[in-house]
């Protein structure tokens, strides 16, 4: 019997002929997907640490899109993480091409004049890529900018460069798209940002996926035991960076709102600090990592062999305990008489400082609400700071000086230069600054009697107004402690009159808080925020 065109054969089972076509429309089908998923990276640059331990890969992305990725001992660390901006003229991000990159190797030691060690080793190997946007078009050509890998055997630095740009001599950055994508599951030790009470919080553990937003240094333990910390270094002129989790355990950067629509406002050319990736087997070699400390610049001041680390007592504990006041009247702690006692006790004792708060004019009524009122030029009447400083001196002990603000920084700065000039004259060589006010609190007024404009304790605006503190203390030979301070990034290599910072939740919650430190605070701090 003659086969029927268009039926499938008798003995065969029923639509085995149809199979052929099925397959074909299947595989059509398969390679729509495949050309409307995004296309394989590309891999444009790898670097590795002077000891090959760590593996930088720089790569392209769907749409061009700028990536990197961190390997420790062929292992990944950081999965692929995007880099880029969001500008005041539009996204930095997609149609990005690698027009040039370079290399160099750097192995140096240098000095301390204090610290943890006297002598540092800085060796790296540095990856330079050099990129640009396609242009849409020659009256627009695309913005250029260069991304900078050091990469050491504890850890990785990388920063953005932005050259000069011809007839743009400004560039906004309203947020940075920068992500740390932990590539292992991890538990974390974090305090929230954006919070009131600024850094003043107690560390919480939990899994990496149930981070909010995040300060830096961020510390994380890897499932399988790595240590890692996501910080910071060389805070110069820029916002400082919090990180914000967004979809599974991606990280990215969360920067400090400023006072205006960006967050930074810089003139070209200019460099942002350094994003930085600690890495190590143990919890302690974070702590012995100088990894932040080399990636600022070389000493800028000059000798400091004017400061000695030591301890002090102060006129402050009494005044948390409410036995004293700073506030002038019958309880008045920065009395001269009160302050002999305590420098007769150091000097009995071994301690070199005595830091006394409250002594000068202002501190009566609510001073929390009205820093203008300060006055930095002049004491107290019931406090003789030129007596009591040659009393001091007479015994081998040196008075700290005190300068609170209540946030209003500009009222400070106005007598910055004559408040430290009282000091210097004085033989005062430590001040400890102060920034009491909630978060998103602080007073800026550029001109006397213009508008006040609010910014953050970690905005671009008050990372440059510590350093010009920190100069001005430096040229008449003063170090600086800051309370409610901006992180620190390691830039007491370049101001090593920046000796301290009370940027933790301290030991005056011991006397009024609930709950107040439990003991495994202090312990705590040394792998987070002290790193």
């Amino acid at each position: 019997m003659p086969h029927r065109t268009g039926h499938p054969h008798p003995t065969a089972p029923h639509g085995t002929r149809r199979r052929p076509a099925l397959a074909i429309s299947a595989l059509a089908v398969l390679l729509g997907w495949a050309a409307a998923l995004p296309a394989a990276a590309e891999t444009l640059a790898r670097i590795a640490s002077p000891g090959e331990v760590l593996v930088v890969t720089l790569e392209s992305q769907h749409e061009n899109r700028l990536a990197y990725r961190v390997e420790r001992n062929g292992r990944p660390v950081i999965a692929p993480s995007r880099l880029g901006f969001l500008l005041g003229d539009g996204r930095l991000e997609r149609n990005l091409m690698l027009v040039g990159q370079s290399r160099r190797s750097f192995d140096e030691t240098w000095e301390q004049p204090w610290g943890e060690r006297r002598l540092t080793r800085n060796r790296y190997n540095e990856l330079r890529a050099r990129f640009a946007e396609k242009p849409a078009d020659a009256r627009h050509p695309g913005r250029r900018f260069d991304v900078v890998f050091r990469v050491y055997d504890d850890g990785v630095g990388f920063r953005y460069e932005f050259p000069d740009r011809p007839g743009a001599d400004e560039v906004r950055i309203r947020a940075e798209l920068t992500e740390f994508a932990l590539a292992r599951p991890a538990t974390a030790w974090w305090i929230p940002a954006f919070e009131w009470n600024r850094e003043e919080y107690l560390y919480r553990r939990t899994p990496l996926r149930e981070i909010g937003t995040a300060q830096t240094p961020l510390t994380l333990r890897t499932d399988d035991g790595l240590h890692v910390s996501i910080h910071e270094a060389a805070l110069v002129d820029y916002a400082g960076m919090n990180l914000a989790r967004g979809d599974g355990d991606v990280l990215r950067a969360a920067l400090t709102p400023g006072g205006g629509d960006a967050a930074v406002v810089r003139a070209t050319p200019f460099s942002t600090p350094w994003r930085t990736i600690q890495v190590g087997e143990r919890a302690g070699d974070l702590v012995e990592s100088s990894l932040l400390l080399n990636l600022n610049e070389p000493n800028a001041i000059g000798d400091v062999g004017w400061f000695v680390p030591s301890k002090y007592v102060g006129v402050w504990w009494s005044l948390h305990l409410e036995k004293e006041t700073w506030g002038t009247g019958p309880r008045h702690g920065a009395t001269t008489a009160n302050t002999r006692r305590y420098i007769d006790f150091a000097a009995a004792n071994g301690f070199r400082g005595v830091l006394v708060e409250g002594w000068n004019p202002g501190w009566d009524g609510n001073w929390f609400a009205n820093g203008w009122g300060f006055d930095f030029t002049r004491s107290t009447p019931d406090f003789d700071l030129p007596k009591l400083a040659k009393y001091a001196a007479g015994k081998g002990v040196h008075l700290i000086g005190h300068h609170e603000t209540a946030c209003a920084v500009s009222h400070y700065e106005r007598q910055l230069e004559a408040a430290f000039d009282l000091y210097a004259r004085n033989g005062v060589d430590v001040v400890k600054t102060g920034y009491v006010c909630d978060a998103g609190d602080i007073q800026r007024q550029d001109r006397p009697g213009g508008p006040v404009v609010r910014e953050w304790h970690e905005g671009q605006w008050m990372s440059n107004h510590h350093l010009r503190v920190v100069q001005a203390a430096a040229e008449r030979k003063i170090a600086v402690n800051a309370h409610e301070p901006i992180k620190d990034t390691g830039l007491r290599r370049t101001y090593p009159n920046w000796v301290s910072r009370e940027g933790a939740r301290g030991m005056e919650f011991a006397a009024w808080a609930d709950p107040p430190n439990p003991p495994e605070h202090e312990a705590t701090l040394v792998f987070t925020r002290m790193l």
